[in-house]
């Protein structure tokens, strides 16, 4: 039986639209959700994740036997299945974890790779990616009766890499960047042995070719003639 205090693992879904680096709200006025500080009215952290159905199916079996362990009397004797139902046959929920409760603050979602090890405060997670989801079951009544996930980690297994946005299109013709463009590339250039030894004064000294001594031709009258006429021009 699933243990209402106790972490609860989703593993392997796919995270959608995460805001955990830091608490977030929906500002009607700007009719969109915001980074906030963790005392503003709803402030959160969020995470929207898509599953397959057998994944459904067992995390849905184990917020039942939370709500069973903590149903009081008058609660309702179960719970309608919350998640919703993509048109790929896919199902998404949500786990939240509130900025704050009464005067203190929360602590964030911790965010670790892989390997277990923590990531940058500031690290973003993208929609898309592969993750483990660690949640406590919060079963409750009020104006209905349910079971929330309380976010407490998350784990990442395979990041996609998050991409800029401009709001720029194609253009026909236009000037497009080529590699031969970038006047600070650097292009290596091998330096000979010469060179190299040359720079540190240890240069071998060149070995001496004997070579016959060619006898320089006689200039003819004509030969000096010309090479006045070139001064001249």
């Amino acid at each position: 039986m699933a243990n209402q205090n106790s972490n609860y693992i989703i593993e392997n879904v796919e995270a959608q639209w995460p805001r955990i680096n830091k608490p977030y709200r929906f500002d009607n006025a700007e009719n969109r959700t915001v980074p906030c500080d963790a005392f503003d009215d709803n402030a959160r952290y969020e995470i929207k994740f898509r599953m397959t159905k057998d994944q459904a199916k067992a995390l849905y079996l184990g917020m039942c036997e939370a709500y069973e362990a903590k149903k009081e009397k008058g609660w309702p004797e179960k719970v309608d299945m919350p998640f919703n139902k993509d048109e790929d046959g896919m199902y998404t929920y949500k786990a939240t974890l509130k900025g704050a409760y009464g005067k203190e603050a929360t602590l964030k979602p911790v965010q670790v790779d892989s390997n277990g090890s923590k990531l940058p405060e500031d690290f973003m997670l993208t929609t898309g990616s592969t993750v483990n989801v660690a949640v406590i079951f919060v079963p409750y009544n009020m104006r209905e009766a349910g079971i929330s996930l309380r976010l407490k980690a998350v784990q990442v297994i395979k990041y996609v890499p998050m991409e800029s946005s401009t709001p720029f299109g194609k253009v026909e013709g236009g000037f497009t960047f080529q590699k031969d463009d970038n006047p600070f590339e650097v292009v290596e250039v091998k330096p000979t042995n010469n060179v190299i030894e040359g720079e540190f004064g240890d240069t071998p000294e060149p070995k001496k070719v004997s070579k016959k001594a060619t006898p320089k031709p006689k200039k003819t009258d004509a030969d000096l003639a010309s090479i006045v006429d070139d001064w001249d021009d």
